[in-house]
């Protein structure tokens, strides 16, 4: 594996480099960018520099460099933060024949970048090194070691002289280079190993260039990998060179070739050598940006969809899917344990499924295992609610199919309920009431939890996905999402909020009149709002909590709210008994019918009647003008003839 060529390819998308350098007063700021730019060490120099461009071919990786001046007098400071806040990179200097300019960086010029929140990297530059007291045996990684390891965004530090033209062109040249090649998304200097981030996209690499599957790199595969990266063949004793730099305890070789430990050790050896550029030109080279995620380019935008479409997985990504289910179920139990969860997003920047809303959101064992219903609903849920994500996890984890068919666009609900029928896979469900009414109870039975005695309210948003069996053998994804109850009023607040939503779903507590009240306000509120934005959804009420007593008028309250607003009779569960009532495939039953179960406020019954009236009214205003047309032309016939 041979050391990176330069050139502006191998330093991704960066299109310049901007470095601001400061520094205090006097420590040689204006010399040092004077002299980069011109070779000459000018005696008189400007208190502050306008930008100075160095030349695009200044350097190998022909990236233009453009350096920025700074003043460290205090009415310019506000000046200053400016051009830290938008550098590439900064340069601090010190005056080598002024020690008390180095106790300043971790004083003061260190602190003042984190207190800027500048992220970039640091280079510390020694200025007047012809000026230092020979007396001076201490070296500047002596003097910096206790500063580096306080503040690790320092890359560097590289001592130099203007007058005498020591090291000038090298301090650019390492700003640029650890813009272009940062180390810092590398390598964790503190615990001394590559980055997590690094180690997955190397063992993706590894696995596209293992092209028949053996778990190594044999010479011919590992001599196409450098050709893809550097544009340059290895010859064998190159071959035979890599395999004695790999030692043997780590088991880098074989007798068949490379193996990813092999692969990594080289890339760490690299990495240790400050070899940065290597590494990087291989992750770009196979799409990677400097955060070691693919870039957005290679990742094609889902096709644009109107606010009540949504995206679903198509039967190839699914059938993909299910196949790396059976890869990687090593046991064969129909299960994914965590151990072999973590090892199927091994080769993504990280598991999509770590954090909320996707953990805990589908059904598992009490170990942790995920059936294939699990493994497709968690799938289902992340291309619901985020299909980029999900189409760039799909190529982690070795989707190679067309991606523009990975995902369809479902069809406008509006135009279902006009078919009267619904073609989608994956309904979502919004679950609506009050608090304690039983609505974390609802769905963590659907994810086959068992029953909390203990109330443990819902502080945000939460997702459940499962599959439910439909009459006659079909599957349907079911997604419910779990809305706060102090939550509804931003959710309505915007305009498109129940586009998204194929049902709605509205949990009572059997027991207590207050939370039938509240749960009722509920649907009107939500029911006027799908009326006035014309997203209007099926909803269906569910009684919860069923081995309860009913409150004395439940059932009054029920049948005159089914017959103002047009919906059907509350459903009855009890999920502490585990009676479910086949609420799932009733809730699925109803989203595939979205021009049944629709709530009709009496505003709206009296707008549609207006509206009916004035189309009627419209009607035999149109009809009488074409009776009166016809029997003016008739006359008019008449009278000719009989003239």
């Amino acid at each position: 594996m041979a050391k990176a060529s330069n050139g502006a390819a191998n330093s991704g998308n960066q299109t310049g480099v901007r470095i601001v350098v400061a520094g205090d007063r006097g420590t040689g700021k204006s010399s040092l960018i004077v002299t980069a730019a011109t070779y000459n060490f000018q005696s008189n120099v400007p208190p502050v520099l306008p930008p100075t461009r160095l030349p695009d071919d200044f350097y190998p990786d022909r990236v233009p460099i453009t350096i920025i001046d700074t003043s460290s007098s205090p009415k310019n400071r506000s000046v200053l933060e400016d051009e830290l806040r938008r550098a590439d990179a900064v340069v601090l200097t010190y005056a080598c024949d002024q020690p008390a300019n180095l106790d300043r960086l971790g004083t003061f010029w260190l602190p003042e970048l984190h207190r800027l929140e500048v992220k970039v990297p640091v280079i510390v530059v020694g200025c007047k090194l012809d000026l230092r007291d020979e007396q001076q045996q201490m070296s500047i990684y002596e003097f910096m070691q206790p500063i580096m390891e306080q503040f690790r965004e320092i890359e560097t530090c590289i001592e130099c002289s203007a007058s005498t033209h020591i090291q000038i062109r090298e301090v650019f040249y390492y700003v640029q280079k650890a813009v272009l090649y940062p180390k810092g998304p590398l390598f964790d200097e503190e615990i001394d190993i590559l980055k997590p981030r690094l180690v997955r996209a190397l063992k993706r690499i590894f696995i596209l260039c293992d092209h028949d599957r053996d778990g190594v790199l044999s010479d011919a595969e590992l001599n196409d990998f450098q050709v893809r990266c550097f544009n340059a063949a290895l010859e064998p004793y190159e071959i035979s060179k890599l395999k004695s730099v790999v030692p043997e305890k780590s088991q880098g070789f074989n007798e068949h070739g490379l193996t990813l430990s092999g692969f990594l050790y080289l890339h760490a050896l690299f990495i240790e050598k400050e070899l940065f550029e290597t590494t990087w030109t291989v992750l770009r080279k196979f799409g990677y940006n400097n955060d070691i995620k693919l870039r957005e380019d290679l990742i094609p935008v889902p096709f644009k969809h109107a606010p009540d479409q949504n995206m679903e997985l198509t039967t190839e990504a699914l059938e993909f899917l299910k196949g790396i289910f059976s890869l990687f179920d090593i046991n064969g139990d129909g299960l994914l344990h965590p151990d072999e969860l973590v090892d199927l997003f091994s080769t993504a920047p990280e598991s999509p499924w770590i954090e909320a809303p996707y953990k805990d959101a589908a059904e598992k064992t009490t170990l942790g295992g995920l059936s294939l219903d699990g493994f497709l609903s968690e799938w289902a849920l992340l291309t619901l609610l985020d299909p980029v994500s999900s189409l760039e996890n799909l190529i982690y984890i070795g989707y190679t199919g067309d991606l523009s068919s990975a995902l369809r666009v479902t069809r406008k609900r509006r135009l279902d309920r006009k078919r009267q029928q619904s073609d989608r896979n994956v309904f979502q469900c919004f679950v609506f009431g009050p608090k304690e009414a039983g609505k974390s109870g609802l769905l963590n039975a659907f994810l086959e939890r068992p029953f909390s005695h203990s109330y443990n309210p819902t502080i945000d948003e939460r997702y459940a996905a499962n599959v439910v069996d439909q009459p006659g053998g079909s599957k349907k994804t079911l997604v419910l999402r779990e809305i706060h109850e102090d939550g509804v009023r931003g959710l309505l607040s915007k305009r498109d909020s129940l586009a998204a939503c194929d049902i709605a779903l509205f949990v009572y507590d059997s027991s207590d009149e207050s939370s039938w009240k509240r749960a009722t306000e509920l649907l009107v509120k939500v029911a006027i709002h799908g009326e006035n934005t014309r997203y209007s959804v099926p909803c269906l009420i569910v009684a919860a909590k069923d081995d309860l007593d009913h409150y004395p008028t439940a059932i009054q309250d029920a049948i005159k709210l089914t017959q103002d607003m047009g919906i059907g009779p509350p459903i009855t569960i009890s999920a502490k008994l585990g009676d479910i009532n086949t609420i799932f495939q009733r809730i699925i039953a109803a989203a595939e019918h979205p021009h049944l179960s629709i709530p009709e406020t009496r505003a709206w019954r009296s707008r549609k009647l207006y509206s009916r009236l004035i189309n009627s009214s419209v009607m035999v205003f149109s009809v009488g003008a074409a009776v009166a047309l016809v029997g003016l032309v008739a006359y008019r016939v008449y009278a000719t003839r009989k003239s």
